[in-house]
């Protein structure tokens, strides 16, 4: 008999409806799951079992009474430690917070909520949500599943963690710079960003406001797909998984770049040739460097953490890990010229995204430029990012999806996916016409690691003009 918690969200749904399954039970699976699998991978923070299985009794209770509140009701979610939950310990991760206690519900778990799902616990976040794994938060970071002397990496660490342990099919993340995009791909999972100020930021920790986004994060695309209309209050269509008539440009040249594995290039190229199969039109396109694009999103993004949480470092900073203190202290020596310098940058990217896509119907390159590093390499304690192709599209506001794409020495990687602003639904349907040929990960519950599916048959894709 599969255990509840191993249901896709269309097949819990299905069973709380047809009454073979109840919410109580799905949640008890859920807590059981915890349990079982968390020791090894860290992910969860608080659990409350008693709040969690009271949660699932009301919502089994709502639909005994006919009132059903859609996709999500019944069905449990994780949330990273930076979102309010009234009467949980939500601490950022810092020592800065050990004693705070949420008074309310940020606004996104208050949509939550509204949609009869069930919270299940607080999972762990880089300090602060900014950069890391430090060994000196309030708490140790995941590991990852796929091994765990790897990082899932940032900053909503244990989102990812938690859903590729399968521990929970969906999770609320909140991206930067990359921080629902880059562990996704680190774990296997599926990571969406949305558009710059699609959902409200109430009640979450800020870092830099004009980059700070909730994000969906979950099991596989249809999934986070129904994660996410319910935060945006829209219905989940079933997603067309032909991409006939599609244009999808191809920025090649930031997979060569000199930080990327080996491997990535050939699996992106392999990524790009599986779109073509599915129908779409796949264009080589330029984009300005990628390293020019990082270094001024960085620059935005340090001297804005610097404004948002400069009364720490010139008060209790002493309290805060070392990587979070180094990341917004060097906010504090960028001058005017530093910034202006990377607003212009920024405004050369936006603008040739624009025009790009109005060539292209999306963007496709790869997530992360390695697989996930080891801890060992974090040692030193020294803050850094790690290579990316996320940065310049949190600078941007453009919507991007990671979604799994292939293996590099057992460790997944992700496709990322760029589009117009909000045109989500487009970016969902082709990351699942691309999960659907690929298939790259299926969870191996007996062993608990997740095991590769065999590769996709490939042909070369269909290469057109370069855009400029």
């Amino acid at each position: 008999m599969t255990n509840p918690a191993d249901l896709t969200l269309p097949e819990m749904a299905a069973r709380l409806r047809d009454g073979r399954l109840t919410a109580e039970t799905l949640a008890q699976a859920h807590l059981d799951r915890i349990d079982a699998r968390d020791s090894r991978v860290g992910a969860f923070v608080h659990v409350d079992k008693q709040a969690v299985l009271a949660t699932a009794r009301r919502a089994d209770a709502e639909l005994a009474q006919g009132l059903d509140r859609g996709p999500l009701h019944g069905i449990c979610v994780a949330i990273k430690d930076i979102f309010d939950v009234a009467g949980w310990p939500v601490r950022y991760g810092s020592h800065l917070y050990r004693d705070r206690i949420a008074a309310t519900d940020s606004a996104i778990v208050a949509r939550l909520r509204e949609t009869g799902a069930v919270p299940l616990g607080l999972v762990a976040t880089y300090e602060m949500a900014i950069v890391g794994p430090g060994n000196d938060g309030l708490y140790p970071q995941p590991r990852n599943p796929w091994n765990p002397a790897h990082v899932t990496g940032g900053s909503s660490s244990g989102s990812a963690a938690a859903i590729a342990a399968g521990m929970v099919r969906v999770a609320l993340g909140s991206d930067t710079g990359g921080s629902v995009r880059s562990p996704s791909a680190y774990c296997g999972t599926v990571g969406l960003k949305p558009t710059h100020d699609r959902l409200p930021l109430d009640g979450i920790l800020p870092l830099a406001p004009s980059f700070d986004v909730p994000g969906a994060m979950g099991r596989t695309v249809a999934e986070t797909a129904l994660l996410y209309c319910a935060l945006c209050g829209t219905p989940a269509e079933a997603p067309r998984l032909s991409l006939d008539g599609q244009r999808i440009g191809y920025a090649r040249a930031w997979s060569l770049s000199p930080d990327a594995h080996p491997q990535i290039v050939h699996t992106t190229d392999a990524a790009a040739s599986t779109l073509s199969l599915c129908g779409a039109e796949i264009r080589r396109v330029t984009l300005p460097p990628l390293p020019l694009m990082t270094a001024a999103a960085a620059v935005l993004i340090h001297a804005e953490g610097f404004q948002t949480h400069r009364a720490h470092l010139a008060g209790d900073g002493g309290r805060m890990g070392r990587m979070p203190y180094q990341s917004m202290a060097a906010g504090a020596v960028l001058t005017e010229s530093d910034i202006a310098e990377a607003r212009r940058a920024a405004g050369l990217l936006r603008a040739c995204l624009d025009a790009l896509l109005q060539e292209v119907d999306a963007l496709i390159l790869p997530t992360t430029l390695t697989p996930a590093p080891a801890f060992a390499e974090f040692a030193s304690g020294q803050a850094r990012w790690t290579p990316m192709c996320t940065l310049p599209f949190s600078m941007t506001g453009h919507p991007a999806l990671s979604v799994p794409m292939g293996f590099s020495d057992g460790l997944p990687l992700g496709l990322q996916i760029v589009g117009r602003f909000d045109t989500e639904p487009l970016l969902l349907q082709i990351a699942a016409a691309f999960e659907n040929a690929t298939d790259h990960g299926a969870l191996d519950a007996t062993c608990f690691t997740w095991r590769p599916s065999p590769a996709p048959r490939q042909a070369p894709f269909f290469m057109t003009e370069e855009t400029n």
